[in-house]
């Protein structure tokens, strides 16, 4: 292992994991010592016995707030975006969710297309990874936002608003508590899970991009989502 790898992922002598506990199907919950469970923790970990060195995990609730703690953390596990791009270098995706819309049962709306149109509002989960990618495609729609997913819900719900916007495998459970509402056909994004470290860790990120294509290749990512009986996960291509 290059010491300037070592340097860049682990120079507390440990490797730090920022995971987003709100996405469900990547963390799953916590085992008996408190740590997170799932296929992100699970990457961290293969990581980390990869570099020959513990692993500590940093739980954010929200991936916004863990996108906003670049430089605490050595590696963090979050959908990769241009937005955050400009602060952390990411990796290919090792795992993709599809993103679509939720709508009423007697809702005229029946498309992706008919989707952003003025008087349209859209209740969406607050700097997720489709938040921000309705935030630069969205022109007409109006986008409200919620600090949770079960906040988004209820505000989709209590305002009466046109659509909910999220992933697809929420909101396939969404759908169950709220009788005759559908979910549109296809997807307006894919949101791509992938691994990130701060743009300076030149060495690290280039270690990084091949440690998660060989992931890919060998099957580990695959192994993950089948151990962890992930419905909705797909590795990535």
């Amino acid at each position: 292992m290059s010491p300037d790898i070592l340097a860049q992922l682990a120079p507390t002598g440990v490797l730090r994991a920022g995971i987003n506990m709100s996405n469900f199907l990547l963390v799953i919950g916590r085992d008996a010592a408190g740590d997170p469970e799932g296929v992100s923790p699970g990457m961290a970990r293969a990581i980390a016995e990869r570099l020959g060195v513990p692993v500590r995990y940093m739980p954010y609730p929200r991936p916004g707030e863990l996108a906003d703690a670049v430089g605490q953390w050595d590696i963090g596990l979050i959908g990769a975006e241009p937005q955050r791009a400009e602060k952390i270098a990411f990796t290919p995706a090792y795992a993709e969710i599809e993103a679509t819309y939720l709508v009423r049962g007697d809702s005229p709306i029946t498309t992706l297309a008919q989707v952003d149109r003025p008087g349209i509002r859209i209740a969406v989960t607050a700097r997720a990874a489709y938040d921000l990618w309705l935030e630069r495609n969205i022109h007409s729609a109006t986008l409200l936002r919620a600090e949770s997913l079960d906040g988004a819900f209820e505000l989709f719900q209590r305002e009466g608003l046109e659509v909910l916007a999220g992933l697809k495998p929420r909101l396939l459970s969404d759908a169950e508590a709220l009788p005759g509402a559908r979910i549109l056909e296809g997807s307006f994004t894919t949101v791509q899970q992938a691994i990130g470290t701060a743009r300076a860790n030149l060495a690290a990120a280039a270690w990084l991009h091949d440690f998660v294509e060989e992931a890919k290749a060998s099957g580990l990512i695959a192994s993950l989502i089948a151990k962890h009986q992930v419905r909705g996960l797909t590795v990535a291509r």
